[in-house]
């Protein structure tokens, strides 16, 4: 009979904890219920993907939760921007976008969805540069060398791309177009892959966002010209900017940032964008984005959304400029 009511109120006692979160564990299981999507649209090796994971875990923790990357690449990044666009507004799919994701609205002349109106800035987590490179056997030693070369051989030249639509794609269309240049683009799947195809020698050039090439600048089989930005890199000092190298007037970078489906309720796009800035203010994360050669960025989600307005006018501007277009 002891042992009968023992196990009794035993089991009662350890009911009582769960539900009121007792020995840790009702709260654990309740943390651990919620588990976030962060759709990466392109492949390995891309900014957006290598950026993604080196914060998601902390942003699922601040959360409550888990996050997770998907990578779901093709079309320039559409693929995954088109997933994200049809998942539920409850804010547990996000992804995490570049410039490319404007860039499309402009490019592609159909697509499932609409670049603004089907979603919501959330948090931007930062600002990638790009850097023009040449694989070394063009022997050319500066931006104007390269302008020069390929003038002077029009068509022969290949140049790659993270894909169609891809801001690697764009950067260089728009770079072409304003130096009265012809190459013929080579698209791949992701950053990584098309600057593999420049240190073969398939293809002669590439503009990578910097993370893409920073391991590279020791390495015979390529040759970093010129940074992209308005300003010389904070990670390539050296380097010259493509504007005051060659070509006056060039410039090309790109934020990066979670994006959730229109409809996301407003208290969930603040309290995801609270968590996000927490996490972006760990000298650590800093530390991890530093190495990627990306400068984190924290504002408001408001903030975010109005840079994500300004952004969709430039962007038009500069696709019309390069007359780039993808069927």
């Amino acid at each position: 009979m002891t042992s009968t009511l023992f196990t009794r109120r035993s089991l009662a006692a350890v009911a009582a904890a769960l539900a009121f979160g007792g020995f840790g564990l009702g709260a654990h299981a309740q943390q651990s219920q919620r588990v976030i999507h962060i759709i990466v649209p392109f492949g390995t090796g891309a900014v957006q993907d290598t950026v993604a994971r080196a914060f998601n875990n902390e942003l699922g923790a601040a959360l409550g939760g888990s996050a997770i990357v998907e990578n779901r690449a093709g079309a320039g990044g559409t693929v995954g921007a088109a997933m994200a666009a049809k998942a539920p507004a409850d804010g547990n799919t996000l992804v995490l976008a570049a410039a490319s994701h404007n860039i499309a609205g402009f490019l592609y002349s159909k697509l499932p969805y609409d670049p603004l109106k089907d979603f919501v800035g959330v948090a931007n987590v930062g600002n990638a540069g790009y850097v023009l490179a040449v694989a070394s056997g063009m022997n050319v030693a500066s931006t104007a060398d390269f302008i020069k070369e390929v003038k002077a051989n029009p068509g022969k030249y290949n140049y790659a791309s993270a894909g169609n639509g891809s801001a690697t794609h764009l950067a260089m269309a728009s770079f072409l177009a304003k130096a009265g240049l012809q190459m013929t683009h080579i698209p791949t799947k992701s950053t990584g892959e098309a600057v593999n195809e420049v240190l073969a020698g398939r293809v002669q050039a590439v503009i990578s966002s910097s993370i893409g090439v920073m391991g590279f600048q020791d390495d015979a089989r390529v040759k970093l010209l010129a940074s992209t930005g308005q300003s010389r890199s904070p990670f390539l000092p050296k380097l010259p900017t493509v504007g005051e190298s060659g070509l006056p007037g060039y410039a090309f970078d790109s934020w990066i940032g979670l994006l959730a489906p229109a409809g996301t309720p407003k208290a969930e796009v603040e309290r995801i964008n609270a968590a996000a800035n927490k996490v972006l203010a760990d000298p650590a994360i800093q530390e991890r984005f530093k190495r990627l050669g990306v400068e984190p960025r924290s504002q408001s989600a408001e903030a975010f959304q109005k840079l994500l307005r300004a952004d969709w006018e430039a962007m038009g501007a500069v696709v019309k400029a390069s007359e780039a277009k993808v069927d």
